[in-house]
């Protein structure tokens, strides 16, 4: 449904809401002020408290009510709120004179239970039109469209906006009313924001006194993570759906009592994405589905869950913790396990866990395997959730560290889950067998963001046969698509040039010195031949259609090849230094260059001394010694690499295991810019600019401040998504991709990531791959051209200053962020202002010795650049907070995110007065404004510019007028909801159906399961005309029809048009869809 005024829009979101669990039997609250709403909410204490051990039938006085704002207003931040909310009770102390009973006692208040959903004593209600006083006398009164309250608490705020108007004019006001503070006193109970269009709807958490990011401005998506109401399909109703999904009851109960998360480690709430829910949730059922007493269905020990496949980067800590927490909550198993791979990691698990957790307590570290054996044995409810590594869990076993049999047995008694982290990893070995042996009855759970699949299964066994079923998906595409992790810009780098490798594997195989020996020899010459043939042999190996495997050139290729101290090591570090200032942006990022083996990580670390001194280099490796050639010499690069990393960074570090250990720590810290480095940014010498790792930081270790890895060894499927998703942590303008350079069999390399981008995003490889080079330049030169044809309509073509109009001001602005954002991307990728052309190869086919280049040559150059950056400083010279415009031009020193959609209409409202203007003046420049007007409507939808298109020749015959105050916009709206209105009122004119039912109906969230609740549809068919419905059906199909085929198209008519919210029967259309 289209709705031209907001105050329509906000009626069909309550109906929706009443529809969907919010109808409180007493109605609802309009108008409300604060004092109401804390009256209301007395009430509702009352009569969940009025019990003799509590306020004894004595109502709360307003000195009560005034002892739980107090709690309120200390508690202060959402967060603190947050544990407030779900600690279920809250503590008065009596003032009420006729309770005598407890007169001065301190009694106890229920308040809320996120057990008790749609049941007990919880209640429902909404509050519309809300009145928030003024904070000062230099602030108006302000009123909020909708809050939902649980129990009497306002916990979800709504803002509303009519169609045709963005989503972030909604969010804006949200932040608005924030920064004048209205959310306080019974409003800082506020845990979940939502904005609302009839198209778009997004939700996020009340960050508080913290600036509003829309970066966790979050749209809700389905079970297949397909956005739902994200305006991508307007005029579709889709509004409903969002309601239906995340504002219903029971889901809103659940939202605010499991699905919020109070993070004390940065002091922020939050709220969790739809893909997480769909994990946690599911985990839970399974849980609660398990029946612990009946045997297991097969003949390994330990019951299969199924896994969570969540790309890397997706928050999958926080997933890991709500599940183990639902189930805890829940008391559908004794104890929840969370097992990590690494023992390095289990301490930085434990330490997000117990941030997320309501009580530090909730959440039990095991610092050696006998704690964990206590922990495990207590009935303590404290020590229902752990924290422990894969490798403390596996010597869990009989006549280890004194564990006997029938310890074991009770233990295996109990209902215990176990979660696996990255469980790609460690799922495959003897420790996971070991853990299944110990605890036969366990139910197991992985999360992982590379499955071992068919594809590339290990040990004859996929994660779905460790595992169970795979229990919720959300792919490294979808991730990238959502903006939840950054896309990758891979580079495949020979060391070799390509002809000079293949010619000398065919002279190998020909068994020849040289190519006129092979033309001597027909034998020879064959062999020769057939080799240099790519359409034969390929560069790199591959699997034919067929099946079979195609040796490449590349696989005749001796590993020496690669090896230490060649040409090859020498070409892979010429490349790094040659790279590295500017994909580290100047220093401010770092790399990680992967070898594979010990001795090319120590060659490339003595030459990275040798030939760059100024880097900040260092190594990872296995540390151990074995009594084994080389043994000596991977000694000595410990001790040099130690004493180097000590001496630079002033540590204390030996060889030894654990203090190994801790360097490795060190380095990890360094690299995250975490304690106690949070702000080694500023302090050049503490920082690492180069790590060098063999089998080492590659998975699980996660830092924004990564963004390049070289890549000098050859990994497949799993690996390489876990090896390229280190570089893929959002961080800013600076960085708008992850950079992988890639060396070693190149060729081989590059049809294994091809294998592995279509295993593991869905073969959308276009999702996970950034635009390289020559496209950035396009992109940035097609935003040249529409800042100059601002100007230019402006009448300061010379861009000498900025354009009169604010709206053109504000387009200028809109376009210049999209440029810079290009401009970033490009300079990573090399582009200079001094470089006026570009040279590129493009694809060759591998017969062709050379490729053909492509030449770009930018239109956009450094003195324009730097005029249009003056330009754009001037828009905010002299601007001060209170003059600031409705849409903004930027949000913070670097532009990132822009008001795109209210920058577009105003651009087009300001050539829309333009053309009309010179319409009444009969100007000469009519035409020129016509064309203006006609390109400002490039960011309407096909539907609105038809509508434009119709209000626009309407106005030119006289048939329509322009009303003082209305936009483009308003009038597109307007004839938008007129068409829709005109569609309704042709079915109730064709079928003569009771029109306010219809108009009901269309109104509400409708589907094939509900229509006919209370009747509705059945009331609605017997309303129908037959006498106008078969003459229409008739006219339509141009035949006599029976009564009964009359009733089915009418009943089949109705019912598509009421879940389809409308459509134009007049059309061609199916009726039998």
């Amino acid at each position: 449904m289209i709705f031209d005024e907001e105050s329509s829009f906000e009626e069909a979101v309550i109906s929706v809401l009443k529809q969907h669990g919010w109808d409180d039997s007493e109605g609802i609250l309009r108008y409300p002020t604060e004092q109401v709403l804390i009256d209301n909410w007395a009430k509702i204490l009352f009569n969940n408290n009025s019990g003799i051990d509590c306020l004894n039938g004595c109502p709360l006085t307003k000195g009560e009510m005034a002892q739980i704002i107090e709690q309120i207003e200390t508690a202060e931040t959402p967060l603190a709120l947050n544990g407030f909310i779900n600690g279920k009770t809250i503590a008065i102390t009596r003032d009420n004179p006729d309770d005598t009973l407890h007169l001065g006692k301190e009694v106890g208040l229920k308040i809320y239970d996120r057990q008790e959903i749609t049941a007990g004593q919880s209640r429902y209600q909404i509050a519309q039109q809300i009145k928030y006083s003024a904070k000062n006398k230099m602030s108006n009164d302000r009123r909020g469209d909708l809050c939902l309250l649980i129990n009497g608490m306002p916990v979800i705020h709504i803002e509303l906006k009519r169609s045709g108007v963005p989503v972030s004019q909604a969010t804006t006001q949200i932040e608005k009313y924030a920064h004048e503070g209205v959310f306080t006193g019974l409003f800082r109970l506020v845990q979940i924001f939502v904005g609302m269009t009839p198209d778009e709807a997004v939700y996020f958490a009340n960050p508080g006194a913290e600036a509003f990011d829309p970066n966790f401005f979050f749209h809700w998506e389905n079970f297949s993570n397909e956005p739902v109401c994200a305006g991508n399909k307007p005029d579709t109703d889709e509004w409903k759906l969002f309601i239906r999904n995340l504002l219903s009851i029971p889901m809103a109960h659940r939202l605010i009592g499991f699905y919020t998360v109070a993070d004390s480690s940065d002091g922020n709430l939050k709220v969790m994405r739809s893909y997480q829910y769909y994990a946690a949730s599911a985990i839970s059922d399974k849980v609660r589905e398990c029946k612990w007493n009946e045997p297991r269905h097969n003949n390994t020990p330990g019951r299969h869950g199924g896994y969570i496949w969540h790309t890397t980067g997706s928050g999958k800590t926080m997933t890991s913790f709500k599940s183990a927490q639902l189930i805890a909550d829940s008391n559908d198993a004794d104890k929840v396990v969370f097992l990590m791979d690494r023992i390095e990691l289990g301490t930085q698990s434990l330490a997000e866990y117990r941030s997320f957790a309501d009580d530090t307590d909730e959440v039990q570290s095991t610092e050696d395997t006998q704690v964990l054996r206590s922990k495990l044995t207590s009935d303590d409810p404290k020590n229902r959730l752990i924290v422990t590594s894969i490798q403390k869990m596996s010597r869990l076993k009989v006549d280890k560290d004194r564990i006997t049999q029938s310890e074991l047995n009770q233990l295996a008694a109990k209902r215990i889950v176990i979660i696996i982290d990255e469980c790609h990893r460690s799922t495959f070995g003897d420790m996971l067998q070991s853990i299944r042996c110990a605890f036969p009855n366990a139910l197991f759970f992985g999360f992982t963001g590379t499955p071992i699949l068919n594809e590339n299964h290990k040990k004859e066994s996929t994660t779905a046969m460790v595992f169970g079923n795979e229990l919720h998906r959300y792919s490294i595409a979808d991730g990238i698509r959502d903006g939840n992790v950054l896309g990758f810009d891979p580079y495949m780098v020979t060391t070799f040039d390509d002809y000079d490798v293949r010619q000398a594997v065919a002279l190998e195989q020909a068994k020849a010195t040289n190519i006129t020996e092979c033309y001597l020899d027909n034998q020879k010459n064959e062999v020769f031949n057939y080799y240099m043939d790519s359409t034969k042999v390929p560069m790199g190996s591959k699997t034919n259609s067929a099946g079979d495997h195609i040796k490449g050139i590349e696989g005749f290729l001796n590993p020496s090849q690669y090896w230490p101290d060649t040409t090859h090591h020498r070409k892979v570090v010429e490349d790094i230094l040659r790279r590295f200032p500017v994909l580290s942006r100047g220093n401010k990022f770092h790399a990680i260059l992967a070898t594979s083996s010990i001795p090319e990580a120590i060659d490339y670390y003595r030459t990275f001394k040798r030939q760059a001194p100024e880097m900040k280099v260092t190594a990872l490796f296995d540390q151990n010694i074995q009594n084994t050639a080389g043994a000596t010499v991977k000694q000595d690069a410990l001790v040099e690499i130690i004493e180097d990393y000590n001496k630079t960074y002033g540590q204390e570090f030996t060889p030894t295991p654990d203090k190994w250990l801790a360097m490795k720590k060190d380095i990890s810290a360094r690299l995250s810019h975490k304690k106690p480095y949070e702000n080694i940014d500023s302090n050049r010498d503490s920082r690492i600019d180069l790590l060098i790792v063999v089998e080492q930081m590659l998975t699980g270790f996660d830092s924004k401040w990564l963004n390049t890895l070289y890549l000098d060894r050859v990994i497949k499927y799993e690996n390489i998504i876990q090896a390229f998703s280190r570089t893929n942590r959002l961080f800013g303008p600076d960085k708008p991709f992850g950079t992988i350079r890639y060396y070693r069999y190149p060729h081989t390399m590059k049809g294994y990531i091809e294998a592995a981008v279509k295993l593991y995003s869905g073969d959308r490889p276009l999702d996970m791959f950034v635009q390289k080079l020559p496209e950035n330049i396009t992109q940035m030169d097609i935003r040249l051209h529409e800042i100059l044809m601002v100007f230019e309509a402006a009448g300061v073509g010379d861009l000498s200053e900025l354009p009169a109009s604010q709206e053109a001001k504000r387009k200028f602005a809109k376009e210049f962020v999209e440029l810079n954002k290009f401009l970033q991307a490009a300079k990573v990728q090399g582009f200079t202002w001094e470089q006026d052309t570009y040279e590129f190869k493009k694809e060759s086919k591998e017969d062709e010795q050379l490729s053909e280049p492509i030449f770009v040559q930018p239109d956009i150059d450094e003195r324009t650049y730097l005029i249009l950056v003056q330009r754009y400083k001037e828009l905010f010279s002299g601007s001060t907070l209170s003059d600031a415009p409705d849409a903004p031009y930027e949000l913070d020193g670097h532009i990132t995110e822009i008001d795109t959609g209210l920058i577009d209409s105003d651009y087009m409202d300001s050539n829309f007065k333009k053309w009309l203007k010179c319409l009444e003046q009969d100007d000469e420049g009519l035409e020129a404004a016509r064309e203006e007007l006609h390109r400002s409507f490039a960011s309407l939808s096909q539907d609105d510019q038809r509508f434009a298109e119709l209000f626009l020749h309407d106005v030119e015959r006289g048939d329509a007028t322009y009303e003082e105050g209305m936009t483009l916009r308003d009038y597109i709206t307007s004839y938008a909801h007129k068409d829709k209105n005109n569609q309704v009122q042709r079915v109730i004119e064709a079928l003569g159906v009771d029109g306010k039912l219809l108009t009901t109906m269309i109104a509400l969230d409708l589907t094939n399961l509900n229509i006919n609740d209370f009747g509705r549809f059945d009331n609605l068919k017997n309303s129908i005309n037959k006498v106008r419905a078969k003459a229409f059906f008739e006219q339509k199909e141009g035949k006599s029809l029976s009564a009964f085929k009359v009733n089915v198209h009418a009943t089949k008519l109705l019912k598509k048009f009421i879940l389809e919210g409308g459509f134009d029967i007049d059309g061609c259309f199916d009726i039998d869809e």
